[in-house]
């Protein structure tokens, strides 16, 4: 049996007949479509030797650039649009749930359990803002027990996880548990806009292409219950001027929320504040595992290693 010859026209059907006949299926499909829509591109674009080996580096430096606390290839995928797209397509809501938006590249496990009500602001400064609401069921039940996991950038744009010498441990970051009514509520300060990191490759190829890097000012939710679908998604100050440019494109109309300003003293006197503040109010709702549309379900690859096992 003859070599076939490795050229332009015959190079997907061979890299492709290299698989074994008893991989995953799931897996032999991926590849496949992976290996042919790069070959695709490369054809299409006839890079030069020398402009392969930039974007071989540029990967390169991306995942040195990841560790711990930064994961550069996360916010690629964020500004690419490819995380929102997955989102999308994992997240198809057959009941009215409430939508999702991206996870972001500073989520951090192990934010203090935290009593309703509390305050996840651990340094000074900031202007006080209080949120407060309920997680439902698609019926408009209150859900028991539900687990939210929030967190926030301060007032100068930053994660607690980048300054990790200058901001208190589990600054701006706090799990609550819904009551009987199914309500939750914490104090904070108000979320800013801000740039997504641009020291590094992401940045730079932000530059390149013209855009800019901000996101407009947001608090994060993971929302979970015991029967239903788990909840990625973020809460979107009203009035940003960013909300109609987002650099990760994760803004959606039901999420802009109005926080309202408070300024009469009165008011300030009842919280025991000194200078105003604000108050946000949203209604979660959850679906069921059950819950499914036009027949979609998710195909999961093997499993191989998680993010972070290394």
């Amino acid at each position: 049996m003859s070599r076939p010859n490795f050229t332009e026209e015959t190079a997907s059907d061979i890299v492709l007949s290299r698989m074994s006949d008893d991989i995953s299926p799931r897996l032999r499909e991926v590849m496949t479509s992976i290996l042919r829509h790069v070959h695709a591109i490369v054809r299409e674009v006839e890079p030069t030797q020398d402009e392969w080996l930039q974007a071989i580096l540029f990967l390169t430096r991306t995942g040195q650039l990841s560790n711990d606390v930064r994961q550069e290839f996360i916010l690629l995928s964020d500004t690419m649009g490819v995380s929102m797209l997955v989102d999308a397509i994992n997240n198809r809501k057959g009941q009215g749930g409430t939508e999702s938006t991206v996870l972001g590249p500073f989520y951090a496990v192990g934010s203090p359990e935290l009593p309703l009500g509390a305050n996840i602001a651990r340094e000074p400064g900031g202007q006080p803002c209080f949120l407060s609401g309920h997680v439902l069921a698609p019926d408009h039940s209150p859900i028991v027990g539900a687990r939210l996991d929030v967190w926030h950038s301060n007032s100068h744009g930053f994660y607690n996880v980048q300054q990790l010498e200058t901001q208190p441990e589990g600054n701006l970051r706090g799990v609550f548990h819904t009551d009987a009514e199914g309500r939750w509520c914490f104090q904070s300060i108000m979320p800013s806009s801000y740039p997504v990191p641009e020291d590094g490759t992401v940045g730079n190829l932000l530059r390149a292409m013209g855009r800019h890097a901000w996101r407009p000012a947001h608090v994060h939710f993971i929302i979970s219950a015991p029967g239903y679908q788990t909840l990625t998604t973020h809460l979107f100050v009203n009035g940003d001027k960013y909300l109609e440019s987002d650099a990760v494109f994760g803004v959606k109309d039901s999420l802009i929320v109005d926080f309202i300003r408070h300024d009469d003293p009165r008011e300030l006197a009842e919280r025991g504040l000194t200078q105003p503040f604000y108050t946000a109010a949203y209604e979660f709702v959850l679906e069921p595992l059950s819950a499914t549309i036009d027949g979609h379900a998710s195909r999961r690859l093997p499993q191989t290693t998680r993010a972070g096992d290394d």
